[in-house]
């Protein structure tokens, strides 16, 4: 828990790309201590990287794209998911192309890959963000906000005007185990009439009942049905925290979001990195609980 972390050896992803419906293999990489989250492309001159950061996003439009001068990755948040709970800090991920690959629409084959490698601590202190002072963001009827708290902990409320979603909420303590069992395979979702309007500007060609959850105007279409009654939320828990990871270092907070989806919590994540009263870079170690008493003024027991 309280050095940074990487995998034990690489492996490798494959599937289809969402929007070309190509082929495309991802691979995770063990990354030395202190580097961080980085894409990179193996199939272009030089190996061009780009690091998972705030500063790196481009777009938050259904999904979050990271780019700089090389290159863009699109729908990053299915694959670095799992990184929030897992607490891996350093990793590289290779890509043979544009796309990562869509799998089921869920993190659950990223998740298997990660934990079938295993991880491995480093000799180097994890940093954390620990939140000493709400943070809060608000448009319209939108919310984001993040407060103090001993761990990572995200509520998550949705609320929409379609007979088979409506409003769903979640809350739920983040650790390996409440990541596997309760978000990692709940799936993308779309509507029908969205689903067509971008086939026919080339986008999702990829895109199918295999990997995406589809509503028309009243039900959900895909044949086996939904894998939780409110999976719907339970997929907006896994985007914000991979989306999360934009930050740079694991958050201890409460993330809360109420029909928040990639662009609050840019936007939050942002704020957060600009609120300096608001938290505070914590190594943990022995002296946790002095640690947090003088943060926090909470008294732990």
């Amino acid at each position: 828990m309280f050095l940074q972390k990487t995998i034990r050896k690489k492996t490798v992803i494959e599937g289809k790309g969402l929007h070309s419906g190509n082929l495309c293999h991802l691979v995770f990489r063990p990354a030395p201590a202190n580097t961080g989250v980085y894409f990179i492309r193996a199939d272009l001159p030089n190996r061009p990287f780009l690091k998972v950061s705030t500063k790196a996003v481009e777009a938050t439009s259904y999904q979050t794209t990271i780019g700089g001068p090389d290159f863009s990755v699109a729908t990053i948040e299915h694959c670095v998911s799992a990184l929030s709970a897992l607490r891996i800090d350093n990793l590289f991920i290779e890509l043979d192309g544009p796309e990562i690959p869509i799998c089921d629409g869920s993190a659950l084959a990223f998740l298997e890959a990660l934990l079938a490698v295993g991880t491995v601590e480093q000799e180097q202190p994890r940093k954390y963000c620990y939140i000493t002072e709400p943070i809060y963001l608000s448009e319209g009827d939108k919310q984001a906000y993040v407060l103090p708290y001993h761990g990572l902990r995200i509520t998550v409320s949705i609320d929409f005007a379609h007979p088979a979603i409506g409003r769903q909420k979640l809350d739920l303590d983040i650790n390996e185990q409440s990541f596997t069992r309760e978000i990692a395979g709940a799936r993308t979702f779309g509507f029908l009439k969205d689903v067509e309007a971008l086939r026919s500007r080339g986008l999702a060609q990829g895109g199918s009942l295999d990997n995406t959850i589809v509503l028309d105007d009243r039900q959900v279409i895909n044949p086996g049905g939904l894998r939780w009654p409110d999976e719907f939320v339970r997929h907006k828990a896994l985007d914000a925290l991979g989306d999360l990871v934009t930050l740079e270092m694991p958050l201890m907070g409460h993330l809360i979001l109420h029909k928040a989806g990639h662009d609050m919590m840019n936007k939050l994540v942002q704020q957060i990195m600009t609120s300096t009263k608001s938290y505070r870079h914590v190594e943990l170690g022995a002296d946790i609980s002095e640690e947090i008493r003088r943060y926090s003024g909470w008294s732990l027991t």
